[in-house]
């Protein structure tokens, strides 16, 4: 599990939420195979909430007794049991999910960035609306790395949008980086008439189940401090950072589930983390396992690793694709499929390809590549 490696961020992946209803008649309007211009009214849904975690397996998240309300999720609505993070460690995730590609890098440098086209990209060229939420984000459209400078709870590694040239520094980035907001303001948002088509949401280090922060910032301890990291799977400090994140995501959920666009049956929830457990093992840098799918890496042997101050760590890669690991990833619908596991290979890809097919928008990236990468249209279809 993590620990004190200087570059454990990987992402729970928590949420994308998206409910489904009508989805035949859709398909029988205008399928994927119909040339149609892209609208609020997608496919399948009209609002997907993405809820993004850390650095955790499935195996050690569904069907564990310290996060019994993600477990229930899992069982209650779908999973994608063979869902992969799409390599390590976490920066890389979480610019793939937006943009289609790690684009080379294999690292979490804070002064990163990406000059690329991204969901926002896509988004805004079609009239469809997005907001983002990052938990202890101390403003809205904070471009600082991380936050509070001591204790990081927030940091921009998880925060993929800031990291786009074009949204953090662009013609229109003054608007641009008003949508991404303090997490704060979520609850308040919820209550709007009109919800955004694609939401995404990063809690805070000690809530994502990532850890790190060894004291405390809130007085009232809300904010999840202190959160050490786990040393090994289930032992103490792992257990809290799991009992923090299935609270986290219980109330995300709930407030999601509580809105109009919820129950009206065109809105989904996506849950999943970045990347699987950070276990120590010197021949992955760190990661429980390299697996992958759907055009993950593959890093030439003798790729040596890096710090996140990009210097070498000293790990090289023996070559061969270079996943993220089998990780959890479950979607919810309020009239979709429910009790339904699929065994079809998914990764961060699939995930953005499966937001450009609900709403006929042009692919970019590996989500281009669709003999490998495939929507995740079966969760949205009977």
């Amino acid at each position: 599990m993590r620990k004190s490696h200087p570059r454990i961020a990987a992402a729970f992946v928590i949420v994308l939420a998206v409910a489904a209803i009508g989805v035949a008649a859709a398909f029988a309007k205008g399928g994927p195979g119909k040339k149609e211009g892209p609208k609020a009214n997608g496919h399948a849904l009209n609002h997907v909430f993405l809820i993004m975690l850390e650095n955790h397996s499935q195996s050690s998240v569904i069907d564990d007794a310290n996060a019994p309300f993600i477990t229930s999720l899992a069982h209650t609505y779908a999973m994608a049991a063979n869902y992969f993070g799409v390599t390590h460690p976490s920066e890389p995730n979480y610019v793939a999910t937006i943009s289609g590609s790690n684009w080379g890098v294999n690292d979490d440098q804070p002064t990163n960035t990406y000059n690329h086209l991204n969901i926002v990209d896509q988004l805004e060229q079609h009239h469809l609306t997005w907001a983002a939420y990052m938990e202890s984000m101390p403003s809205a459209g904070f471009t600082g790395t991380q936050f509070p400078a001591d204790n990081a709870l927030y940091v921009n590694k998880h925060n993929p949008f800031v990291l786009m040239d074009d949204i953090r520094t662009g013609s229109k980035s003054q608007e641009r980086l008003a949508h991404i907001k303090p997490y704060t303001q979520f609850a308040a948002d919820m209550k709007a008439s009109q919800l955004p088509n694609f939401v995404w949401i990063t809690p805070n280090q000690c809530h994502d189940m990532h850890g790190g922060v060894f004291s405390k910032v809130a007085a009232d301890g809300s904010d999840g401090t202190p959160c050490p990291f786990g040393s090994t799977k289930d032992d103490p400090n792992d257990a809290s950072l799991k009992q923090k994140a299935d609270d986290f995501v219980k109330g995300a959920v709930t407030t999601i589930m509580s809105t109009t666009a919820w129950k009206t049956g065109r809105t989904a929830i996506f849950i999943v983390t970045d990347e699987n457990d950070f276990t120590g093992n010197s021949a992955t840098d760190g990661w429980e396992s390299a697996e992958g799918c759907c055009d993950s890496p593959n890093l030439g042997k003798g790729t040596p690793f890096l710090k996140s101050d990009g210097t070498p760590d000293g790990n090289v890669w023996q070559g061969g694709v270079y996943g993220g690991g089998k990780i959890p990833a479950i979607v919810m619908t309020a009239k979709g499929k429910r009790g339904y596991t699929s065994q079809t290979p998914y990764n961060h890809y699939s995930l953005l390809s499966t937001l450009e097919w609900n709403w006929n928008l042009p692919t970019i990236g590996n989500a281009s590549d669709t003999v490998n990468v495939q929507p995740m249209t079966e969760f949205f279809t009977k």
